[in-house]
């Protein structure tokens, strides 16, 4: 197996990422880091340098690599999924801790389901204290088998991606009361921050090759990627996670561009490309923004919320013109949870 980590100025926070992987009890797996930060990398720094030497230490083959120039996060993973040689591939992400016992859940689990990929949804624990049942409506567990699955933005397997906000796995995990050991396959939108692939599954849908049709700045490479598994293979995520996000601000701050729009199509018309060549460069914005680029600017708004309350927390999480724009110009109403205000945007 390898674990492949992309990272880029979060020297500590990578640092608390391997530590969880140190606390692994089996597979075997390697490591592989590759790093795109601003000035020396992230490895050079003694907590990353000392929990190095602990894997190493343990028997883990660890790659240490520096890729150069920054082409976008596509193209990164792209370069990261050829150093990969094992039947089993992990994408973590640097901000991401893994409980012990975790990687042996999910490569147990990808055995046993025989998809083309498993994963286990990072969990913010500032949420712990939050509960979202709106959120939590649309969770449903594989009966047996995974089965290949379409989803795109207009289909009803879409609107699963709330169940990952906050902690809300962590609370579906006490009420289903999973046994020490247990673990549940259920559906998903798509995983982010920690997703195992068989890898031959992945590269037999090309991978991350798409990251030629994006600019630099982007976002959502991951989700074109697993959609693309998900068609032919099927794909799951595991309860409980054992994944924990490390809660950092985020390094990609432009998130304007969502791959799966330019990739896959246009907003609104689900399969088909995009016409104009001008929105993979980046230049036409006038179209409503999708819903996962307005959710972004509105974790952790307490719902039931106003329209004004919503504008007013998009503004302070440093939403564009364009998320408020269409913010603006959804009814004067009270919203009961991100599918609400997301429904209310694609009518407008």
């Amino acid at each position: 197996m390898d674990v492949l980590i992309p990272t880029r100025n979060r020297a500590a926070e990578l640092a608390v990422t391997l530590a969880g992987l140190a606390a692994q009890d089996g597979p075997v797996f390697r490591t592989v880091v590759s790093d795109q930060s601003d000035g020396a990398p992230a490895w050079v720094q003694a907590p990353v340098a000392a929990v190095l030497r602990v894997l190493e230490a343990q028997g883990t083959r660890v790659e240490l690599l520096r890729h150069l120039p920054r082409r976008g996060l596509a193209e990164h993973r792209q370069f990261l999924l050829e150093q990969a040689s094992g039947e089993k591939t992990l994408f973590l992400d640097d901000d991401v801790w893994l409980e012990p016992g975790a990687l042996g859940r999910m490569a147990h689990a990808l055995d046993e389901l025989r998809c083309g990929f498993v994963g286990m949804a990072p969990q913010g624990f500032s949420y712990l204290k939050d509960r979202r049942p709106e959120q939590t409506r649309s969770f449903a567990a594989w009966d047996g088998t995974v089965a290949p699955e379409r989803v795109r933005p207009a289909e009803p397997a879409f609107e699963r991606w709330p169940l990952h906000s906050a902690a809300n796995l962590s609370h579906l995990s006490v009420d289903l009361g999973l046994e020490p050991g247990q673990w549940l396959a259920y559906k998903v939108a798509w995983l982010g921050g920690c997703t195992m692939f068989r890898r031959a599954a992945l590269e037999d849908v090309g991978g991350f090759r798409f990251w030629t049709e994006l600019p630099p700045e982007h976002c959502g490479e991951d989700v074109v990627a697993q959609w693309n598994v998900m068609e032919k293979y099927g794909g799951a995520g595991i309860l409980p996670t054992g994944a924990v996000h490390l809660e950092s601000p985020t390094t990609v701050t432009d998130r304007r561009i969502e791959a799966f729009n330019v990739v896959l199509g246009a907003p609104g018309e689900p399969g088909e490309k995009e016409s104009n060549n001008h929105q993979t460069k980046g230049t036409d914005m006038d179209n409503t923004p999708d819903p996962i680029r307005i959710q972004t600017f509105l974790g952790g708004v307490d719902y039931p919320a106003t329209k004004d309350s919503l504008l007013a927390h998009a503004k302070k999480a440093g939403a564009d013109s364009d998320v408020l724009n269409a913010l603006n110009h959804i009814p004067e109403t009270e919203y009961d949870g991100p599918t609400s205000v997301s429904s209310a945007v694609s009518d407008g």
